[in-house]
C-alpha cells in the first residue's frame, strides 16, 4: 500500500492542460509575439483594423506612410507575419483583404508596397485594393504604368486600383473601415497593441500554469509513501506548501485574465451601444475561454489534492496507529513479564498482603489495557472511514484485544492466587500464633501456685480452656490443607513445620496436664518449688519463663529432702520450651523488622510520585512558588537513592531471613557501606527544613496531601529516613537481647555497633558542617573521631615564668574537634529559629597538629581536668571535661592517635635500624658494656657538670672504668649523625618530634645507661642553635631529668 493509484487523476489533469493548450494554440502559433515586435507595430505603417470583407476576410490595411520606403524588410516581414497570425484559422483561410491608401503619395510608393507584398507576404490574399494618388499627373501615371507593369507584380489575385473612398465603399462597407477611410469603425493602435500584449501574456501564463499544474499533479501521483511519521508529516507539509503556492499561480492567472476582460469590455460598458468588430470579438471569446478552462482546471485540481491529502493523512493515521501499536505491544509484552514476578505467595501474611497491594496498585496505575483497547476502537475507526490499509490494520485491532484479554485474564489469576495464598497465610499465622500463645501460657504458669490442690485445679481448667477455644486456629487435618490450598502451596508456607509445631504444643499440654493432675491428686506430700526469687522472675521476661518451666519438674524428696530431678525427658521438654520462646519472640522483631521496612519504602514511593514527580508535571507549576522552583533536589536530597536501595536490595536481602532471624546481621554487615547514604541525606536536612518552612503553606503541597489523602504534612515524610536509621539499631539490640546464645550473636552486636557507628558519624558531621571561620579544608584533617564542649585553660611560658591568659581564672568555653591529624577549638553560639535552624554553629579559634602535641593525664589533681601541650611545654591547655569518664575517653582517643604516629615513625624507621648495629660495630669497644656495669655506681655519684658546646676543643680525659673513650664517642656520634640525616629526609622538623624519634631509635638500639655529659652533647646536635642556647642554662640534673621524662614515655609507648 505504499503507492497510490491515482493514474485516472493524473489522466484527468492532464486532458483539463490539453484543453487549456488547445485554447492558447493559437496564440502560441506564432513564433512572434506583440512584446517581441512592439517598436515595429507602433510604426503603424501596416495595422490589422478588426474589419471584415463580406465573406469574413480580415482586412489589413497600409495606411499613408511617406516614410514606407525606409521600412527594412525585417520589420515589414515581422509586422505582417504577427498581423496574419493574429486572426482565427477559420479566418485567415478564406484569405486577406489589403487596403493600401496612397491618395498622397506618388507611383513609385504605390508600385514599391505591391512589390514588397507580393514579395514577401505570409498569408493567402483575395483582394487587393489601392487607393492611387490623387493629383492628376500622378492619377494619370498610376493608370497608364499599372496597365503596362500588371504582370511584373505576379499577384495572384485581383489589385483593384480606386480612385476614392467612394469606390473602396463598394467593396468593403463602411462600418467596417476605420474614419480615415471613411468609415465608422473607431480604432486605436496603441491600444489594440496593449491589448494584443495583455492577451498573449495572459495566455503564456495560462500555459505556465498548465504545465506546472500537469508536472505537479504526475509528481504527486508518482510519490511514494513513506514508513515514518517524521517523514510523513513533512512529506505533507512540503505538498502543502506546494499546493499552496499552485493555488496563488491559479488565482494570479484568474485575476489577470479578469482583469483583461474588463478591459476588452471598457468600450461596452461606456457605451451599450458599442459594436465590437470581430478581433475584439475573438480576443474576448478568447480570454474567457481561457478563464473558463482555468476555472475547470482549478476545480479539478481542488478535487485532485482533496484525494491525495486524503491519502497522506490516512498514511499519517496509518503511521500513528502502527506507532501507537508497537508501544502497545512493548507494554503488554512488560507487563505481562512484570506479572510473571508476581509468583511468589508471600512467606507471611504482612509479606502476601504487600504484594497484593503491589499487584492491585500496579493494576490501577497501569493503563496500557484501556490504552489498548482505545486503539483497538480507533483502528476499527479508520476502516469504517474507508481507510486504504484496512487489510494491514483490521489483524493488529484483533491482536491487540487477544492479547488485552489474555493479560487481564492473567491479572485477575493472579489476584484469585494471591488471595488464596493470603487466606493460607492467616490461616497459618492463626495456628502459629495460637501454638505460641499455648507455648507462652505453659511457660507463664507460675510453679508456686500449682503446689496446691487449688492451683493445680485452675491451672489445668486453664489449659482446658485453651484447648476447648482452639477453633478454627487448629489445625485437624494436614490432608485437608493439602487439598483444599494446592493450587498455591510451595515451601514458603512450612504447613508442614507449622503443624509439626501444633503436635509437638498439644505433646507438651498433654504432659503438664498429666503433672498438673497428680498435683491435684497428690496433696497429702508437702511441695516446695525450687524457683527463682519473684523479682528475678519480674526482671527477666525473657529467661523467667523458660526457668519457671523448666523448674516446675524440680521437687523436694519427702524421704531425704534432697533436691530430685525429674525424667530425663521433661527436662529437655522445659528446655525445648526456653528455646521456643526465645524463637517466638526473635520472630517478633523480625516480623517486625520486615513490616516496617515495608511500611518504610511505600511511604518513600509514595512521597517520590505524589510530590517530587508532581513538582515536574507542568499542569502543577503554576502552584509551585519561586522560592521552590529547580528545587527538588534540596527538598528531598538522595531520598530517591535510599528508596531504590530499600526497594530493590535491602528489603529482598532482609526477607531472606525470615526463617533464621537471629542471622539477620549478617545482611546488615554486608550493606553496611550502602548504609552510609543516610549520612548525605543527614547533611542535607537543615536546607531541606529551611526550604519547607518558606514554602510550607504554598498550594501546592496542600494539593498533593489532598491528591494523597494525607493527614500528615511532607515534613513528616521527609523525616522518616532520619527516623528508620535510628530504628535499626533498636530493633538490632532487641534481636541481640534474644540471640545471646545463638549462632549470628557476634554478627548482631557487630552489626549493632556499626549502626551507631554510623549514627555517630552523622552526628559528628551535623556539628562539622556547622564550623564557621576555617580556611583550610576540613577533610584534609583526617576522620573526626571526636567531639565535645569543655572549659578550656590556657597557659603560656615565656623564659622562665608562666604566663596564663588575661580571664586568669575564668574558663574558656570550647567546643573540641578531635581528628586524625588536628584538634580545633571552636566556639559554640546558638543560633535562633526553630528545627535544625536552632542547630548551634561553632567559630573557629585555633588548631594543634596532632604531630607536635603531648598529653598529661592527670592535671591539678582534677580527675575531670587533663593537659594538651605543644612546643617543649611552652603552649599549655588544661581542659576540663563535664565528667571523669569523658575525660577518660578523650584521653584514651588522643593517646591512640600519638600512640598511631609513633608506630608509624616505628615502622619507618625500622628499616634503619640494622645501619646503627653496623656503625656500632665500627668500635672497637662498646661503649654500653662498661656503661651497664658501672651505671649503678654512676648513680650515686653527683654528675659531673659538662660543657654544653659540642665544639669543645678540652682533650678528652683517658678512658676509665665507667667513661667512655674517644673513639666510643665518636661512634656514637656518628650514629646520632645518621639519624639526623634520616629525619631531616623524613621532613620532621619539630624539636619535641625529633627528640622523641631520638629516643624511640636509641631504646630501640642501645641500652640506656649513657653517661649525662654524653646524653647532652648527643641530644644537642639534634637540637636548634636557639634550643642549644637554651639546654645551656640547665644543670646536669635538669637533663637528666628531662631524658628520664622521655625514657618513661617511650616505654610507656613501647607498653601501650
Amino acid at each position: 500500500c505504499s503507492l497510490w493509484c491515482f493514474y485516472s487523476e493524473k489522466e484527468e489533469l492532464c486532458s483539463l492542460w490539453l484543453l487549456t493548450a488547445l485554447a492558447i494554440m493559437q496564440l502560441d502559433s506564432s513564433p512572434l509575439r506583440a512584446a517581441d515586435i512592439t517598436p515595429d507595430l507602433k510604426k503603424q505603417f501596416a495595422f490589422l483594423s478588426g474589419g471584415r470583407g463580406d465573406n469574413g476576410s480580415p482586412i489589413i490595411v497600409f495606411p499613408e506612410f511617406p516614410a514606407f520606403g525606409e521600412i527594412t524588410d525585417r520589420e515589414f516581414h515581422n509586422v505582417l507575419t504577427y498581423l496574419t497570425s493574429v486572426p482565427s484559422l477559420s479566418s485567415t483561410g478564406v484569405g486577406f483583404i489589403l487596403v493600401i491608401d496612397r491618395r498622397q503619395d506618388r507611383w513609385a510608393a504605390v508600385k514599391g508596397t505591391l512589390l514588397r507584398i507580393a514579395g514577401s507576404f505570409p498569408g493567402n490574399l483575395q483582394l487587393v485594393l489601392v487607393l492611387r494618388p490623387t493629383t492628376l499627373l500622378q492619377r494619370t501615371l498610376s493608370d497608364i504604368l499599372f496597365k503596362f507593369n500588371k504582370d511584373e507584380f505576379k499577384m495572384k489575385v485581383p489589385v483593384i486600383m480606386l480612385s476614392s473612398i467612394t469606390e473602396l465603399h463598394s467593396y468593403i462597407d463602411r462600418s467596417q473601415l476605420t474614419q480615415e477611410l471613411g468609415g465608422t469603425q473607431e480604432y486605436c493602435h496603441e491600444k489594440w497593441i496593449s491589448h494584443r500584449t495583455a492577451i498573449e501574456g495572459f495566455a503564456l501564463m495560462v500555459k505556465k500554469t498548465a504545465q506546472t499544474l500537469q508536472s505537479f499533479g504526475t509528481e504527486l501521483a508518482e510519490t511514494e509513501l513513506p514508513n515514518e511519521i517524521q517523514a510523513t508529516n513533512v512529506l505533507l507539509s512540503t505538498h502543502t506548501n506546494k499546493k499552496e503556492k499552485m493555488k496563488e499561480d491559479i488565482l494570479v492567472a484568474l485575476g489577470q485574465g479578469s482583469r483583461l476582460l474588463e478591459s476588452i469590455n471598457e468600450p461596452v460598458v461606456r457605451d451599450p451601444d458599442h459594436n465590437m468588430n470581430q478581433d475584439e470579438l475573438e480576443n474576448l471569446a478568447t480570454v474567457q475561454r481561457l478563464l473558463s478552462q482555468l476555472d475547470e482546471t482549478e476545480r479539478a485540481f481542488d478535487e485532485f489534492w482533496v484525494r491525495h491529502q486524503t491519502k497522506l493523512e490516512q498514511c499519517l493515521q496509518l503511521r500513528h496507529f502502527e506507532h501507537n501499536y508497537r508501544e502497545v505491544r512493548v507494554l503488554l509484552d512488560q507487563v505481562s513479564e512484570k506479572l510473571a514476578t508476581f509468583s511468589e505467595v508471600g512467606i507471611s501474611p504482612a509479606h502476601a498482603d504487600h504484594i497484593f497491594c503491589e499487584l492491585t496498585t500496579y493494576e490501577e496505575r497501569v493503563c496500557v489495557l484501556d490504552r489498548a483497547l482505545a486503539l483497538s476502537r480507533e483502528g476499527d475507526e479508520l476502516i469504517q472511514n474507508s481507510h486504504y490499509a484496512e487489510d494491514s490494520i483490521q489483524p493488529k485491532c484483533s491482536e491487540l484485544r487477544a492479547v488485552s484479554e489474555n493479560v487481564s485474564s492473567s491479572l485477575r489469576a493472579k489476584k484469585d492466587h494471591l488471595l488464596k495464598a493470603m487466606e493460607l497465610h492467616h490461616r497459618l499465622e492463626r495456628a502459629s500464633k495460637w501454638v505460641d500463645d499455648g507455648i507462652y501460657l505453659l511457660a507463664s504458669q507460675p510453679v508456686d501456685k500449682c503446689q496446691s490442690h487449688e492451683g493445680a485445679e485452675l491451672a489445668l481448667q486453664e489449659l482446658e480452656r485453651y484447648l476447648d477455644n482452639a477453633g478454627q486456629n487448629q489445625m485437624t487435618d494436614l490432608s485437608t490443607i493439602w487439598g483444599e490450598y494446592e493450587a498455591v502451596l510451595n515451601q514458603q508456607f512450612r504447613v508442614r513445620k507449622v503443624f509439626q509445631k501444633q503436635t509437638s504444643m498439644q505433646e507438651m499440654f498433654d504432659k503438664r496436664r498429666v503433672s498438673l493432675k497428680k498435683l491435684a491428686a497428690k496433696q497429702t506430700r508437702p511441695v516446695q518449688p525450687v524457683a527463682p526469687r519473684p523479682e528475678a522472675f519480674i526482671k527477666s521476661p525473657l529467661s523467667s519463663p523458660g526457668q519457671s518451666s523448666l523448674n516446675f519438674f524440680f521437687f523436694f524428696s519427702q524421704g531425704n529432702g534432697q533436691l530430685q530431678n525429674g525424667d530425663s525427658n521433661s527436662r529437655h521438654a522445659s528446655l525445648s520450651e526456653e528455646e521456643e520462646n526465645l524463637a517466638v519472640l526473635r520472630r517478633h522483631v523480625m516480623n517486625e523488622l520486615l513490616e516496617t521496612e515495608r511500611a518504610y519504602v511505600e511511604e518513600l514511593l509514595c512521597v517520590l510520585q505524589g510530590y517530587a514527580s508532581e513538582m515536574d508535571n507542568p499542569a502543577m507549576s503554576p502552584l509551585i512558588p519561586a522560592p521552590l522552583q529547580n528545587k527538588k533536589e534540596i527538598l528531598f536530597g538522595n531520598m530517591p537513592e535510599i528508596y531504590h536501595f530499600h526497594k530493590r536490595t535491602f528489603l529482598r536481602e532482609l526477607e531472606q531471613y525470615t526463617d533464621c532471624p537471629e542471622l539477620v546481621g549478617r545482611c546488615f554487615l554486608e550493606r553496611m557501606t550502602d548504609l552510609q547514604i543516610y549520612e548525605k541525606y543527614c547533611h542535607n536536612k537543615p536546607r531541606s527544613e529551611s526550604l519547607w518552612r518558606q514554602c510550607s503553606d504554598c498550594a501546592f503541597f496542600q494539593e498533593c496531601q489532598k491528591k494523597l489523602e494525607h493527614k500528615l504534612g511532607l515534613d513528616s515524610y521527609l523525616l522518616k529516613p532520619v527516623q528508620r536509621i535510628t530504628k535499626y539499631q533498636l530493633l538490632l539490640k532487641e534481636m541481640l537481647k534474644y540471640s545471646k546464645s545463638c549462632e549470628g550473636a557476634d554478627d548482631l552486636q557487630e552489626a549493632l555497633t556499626s549502626i551507631l557507628g554510623i549514627l555517630k558519624a552523622v552526628n559528628d558531621s551535623m556539628h562539622l558542617i556547622a564550623i564557621t571561620g576555617y580556611e583550610g579544608n576540613l577533610s584534609e584533617l583526617g576522620k573526626l573521631l571526636m567531639q565535645g564542649s569543655f572549659s578550656v585553660w590556657t597557659e603560656h611560658k615565656k623564659g622562665h615564668a608562666k604566663v596564663k591568659d588575661l580571664a586568669r581564672f575564668k574558663p574558656m568555653q570550647r567546643h573540641l574537634f578531635l581528628h586524625e591529624k588536628a584538634l580545633l577549638f571552636c566556639k559554640r553560639r546558638e543560633e535562633n529559629g526553630e528545627g535544625y535552624e536552632k542547630a548551634p554553629s561553632y567559630s573557629f579559634k585555633q588548631s594543634l597538629s596532632m604531630s607536635a602535641v603531648g598529653i598529661t593525664e592527670n592535671a591539678k589533681g582534677d580527675n575531670k581536668k587533663f593537659e594538651i601541650w605543644c612546643n617543649s611545654r611552652e603552649e599549655v591547655y588544661i581542659v576540663q571535661a563535664p565528667t571523669a569518664e569523658v575525660k577518660t575517653t578523650w584521653v584514651n582517643e588522643i593517646r591512640k592517635v600519638l600512640t598511631t604516629q609513633l608506630e608509624a615513625c616505628r615502622g619507618t624507621l625500622k628499616c634503619y635500624k640494622s645501619y646503627f648495629s653496623i656503625l656500632l660495630l665500627l668500635s672497637t669497644h662498646s661503649p654500653f658494656k662498661s656503661g651497664q656495669r658501672s651505671f649503678k655506681k654512676g648513680e650515686e655519684k653527683k654528675a659531673e657538670p659538662c660543657s654544653p658546646d659540642v665544639n669543645s676543643s678540652s682533650s678528652p680525659k683517658p678512658a676509665g672504668k665507667g667513661e667512655q673513650t674517644h673513639q666510643e664517642r665518636s661512634t656514637v656520634s656518628l650514629s646520632s649523625a645518621f639519624v639526623v640525616l634520616v629525619l631531616y629526609k623524613l621532613h620532621i622538623s619539630a624539636t619535641v618530634c625529633v627528640v622523641q624519634c631520638l629516643t624511640l631509635v636509641f631504646t630501640s638500639c642501645f641500652p640506656m645507661n649513657h653517661r649525662t655529659s654524653f646524653l647532652f652533647k648527643d641530644f644537642c646536635c639534634l637540637l636548634s642553635s636557639d634550643d642549644v642556647k637554651m639546654m645551656k642554662k640547665f644543670s646536669t640534673d635538669t637533663i637528666l631529668l628531662i631524658y628520664k621524662n622521655l625514657l618513661e614515655r617511650v616505654q610507656y609507648v613501647r607498653h601501650l
